[in-house]
């Protein structure tokens, strides 16, 4: 194999690639990429066996092949390779290396045959639409937060993709943890009706978030029960397997009657609840909201380090109510609201409560209460 690629788009390949590839891996193909050189240019590849990433770039191909050498270590060779220098890959001989020159740099990676290099593939797709880049970020950047670490329940390990009939068809992302629970829907993209409910495993989130960023304008997704594809319209394809289970009944944790109504400026609210949290434990995070007639007051009582308090002019008519939170999972969800504002719906301390922007928002938030 031999090949001219410029510097700056194999990096920019490499960038996207390289990430789905664990630092220590038992497998010693996959800590590599896989490089192949056809006609129609350098694609490259990379795995962990639940996510696979491929690219192809435009490139200089002298001489067709293919082999796979160390991810990471060719990524941070060209990474400190010079602006807008050409670098050269050759394999060739018995020598089982790849060498890389660049200017008066040359290098010579240990490569493994392509031979070896698992495939992941896709098979039956049968269920495919098109969404705009933009929608597909909402849905994931409104609800990642939220996603459950806990292994056990490896079911909430992801964001639940599905569509539903709510004033119209819509297509609607929810993640939870059981502290939270994040819900984002968009009108339902043409081709998108009937889809079956999928769950996308955190890490492919992570990456299909980082991707679409400059993946162009609109993504193509095709999706089976076991695996989903996403197609850039800037030439990156992303396979993942989903998540094999099935996601609670979402809908029972959202309250429907909660009529204690308090809306609060949002900025104000989250520097506030910032500023008194500095007093509270590394493990409790507790954060009290005790409520009366237009005055909402923010305390925080820790035994090892203090109290502090605040309080800010609010829009509040019912009853008076102390209630915790989590102060990280409060600025989470705070962090993630729009509007000026922001609409909590109480009940009563034991009960979870429903953050908006507004009334009839787009992203409503769950977030179950704490005893303080």
């Amino acid at each position: 194999m031999r090949v001219t690629v410029e510097r700056a788009a194999l990096l920019r390949s490499l960038g996207h690639v390289h990430r789905v590839v664990e630092r220590r891996n038992t497998i010693p193909i996959l800590s590599n990429v896989l490089l192949r050189a056809t006609d129609g240019g350098l694609q490259l590849r990379a795995t962990d066996l639940d996510i696979e990433v491929t690219e192809t770039v435009p490139a200089d191909v002298s001489d067709p092949g293919a082999t796979t050498v160390p991810a990471h270590v060719i990524y941070d060779i060209v990474r400190k390779l010079p602006e807008g220098a050409q670098v050269s890959l050759e394999t060739g001989g018995e020598s089982g290396q790849m060498t890389i020159r660049s200017g008066r740099s040359r290098f010579a990676l240990g490569a493994l045959p392509e031979g070896d290099f698992p495939d992941l593939a896709a098979g039956e797709l049968p269920h495919s639409f098109g969404i705009a880049a933009a929608d597909l970020k909402r849905l994931i950047e409104k609800t990642q937060f939220a996603i459950s670490t806990e292994e056990t329940r490896y079911y909430l390990n992801g964001i639940y993709l599905h569509t539903i009939e709510a004033e119209g068809l819509k297509l609607r992302a929810v993640a939870t943890d059981g502290h939270r629970l994040a819900r984002v829907e968009i009108d339902a993209p043409e081709g998108s009706a009937g889809m079956l409910g999928i769950i996308v495993p955190r890490k492919a989130v992570a990456e299909i978030q980082k991707l679409v960023d400059d993946g162009g304008d609109s993504v193509a997704i095709d999706l089976s029960p076991a695996k989903i594809r996403l197609r850039f319209a800037s030439g990156v394809t992303l396979i993942s397997k989903l998540i094999d289970g099935t996601f609670p009944d979402y809908q029972r944790v959202i309250p429907a009657g909660n009529d204690k109504r308090l809306t609060v400026e949002r900025e104000s609210f989250a520097r506030a609840v910032d500023r008194v949290s500095t007093i509270s434990s590394e493990r409790g995070r507790a954060v009290k909201l005790g409520l009366q007639e237009g005055r909402l007051s923010l305390s925080v009582n820790n035994p090892d380090s203090g109290s502090a308090t605040e309080e800010l002019d609010v829009d509040y008519e019912a009853a008076g109510l102390d209630i915790g939170f989590n102060a990280r999972y409060l600025l989470d969800i705070t962090g993630q609201l729009e509007g000026d504002t922001a609409l909590f719906k109480l009940a009563d301390p034991g009960s979870p409560t429903l953050i908006q922007d507004r009334e009839g928002a787009s992203a409503l938030y769950v977030l179950m209460p704490m005893r303080v």
